[in-house]
């Protein structure tokens, strides 16, 4: 049995987030550089067994993709070609960085947690898997 694994795809930086093997909660790991994403990946799944990915897909207030997806298909084609046998899925991330901050306030943390940038990539992450996961308890 293994876990879910999911990205908050950036320019810069990736939030990522893993469920426990039972695929009941979602945690964040540290944010990873998106130049070593890739490599990232590989050294996790060779350690860890990995189910499937998930990965959040920007789109506009209309449901429509938006335009960072042009940043984020590129890493897509690499990712199936280096990690063949991974599922992939795709899935909204409207809001998630707007209630990553909103999260972090509720939570508690100081201004300067907030303002460390990958905290917020995580947390989204963690948004992004949680909400896949909440999707599957549904069908």
């Amino acid at each position: 049995m293994g876990r879910l694994l999911a990205i908050d795809y950036g320019r810069k930086r990736c939030g990522i987030a893993v469920t426990d093997v039972l695929k009941i909660c979602a945690n964040g790991l540290p944010t990873v550089r998106t130049c070593d994403l890739m490599q990232f990946l590989k050294d996790y799944c060779n350690k860890e067994q990995v189910d499937k990915i998930i990965i959040g897909e920007p789109r506009d207030m209309q449901g429509n993709p938006s335009e960072s997806m042009r940043y984020i298909e590129p890493f897509l084609r690499i990712l199936k070609k280096e990690l063949p046998d991974k599922p992939i899925v795709m899935v909204d991330e409207r809001f998630t960085s707007s209630i990553a901050h909103r999260e972090m306030l509720a939570g508690g943390f100081s201004k300067k947690q907030r303002q460390e940038k990958g905290r917020a990539d995580e947390m989204a992450a963690v948004i992004i898997l949680t909400g896949y996961l909440e999707s599957m308890h549904n069908i």
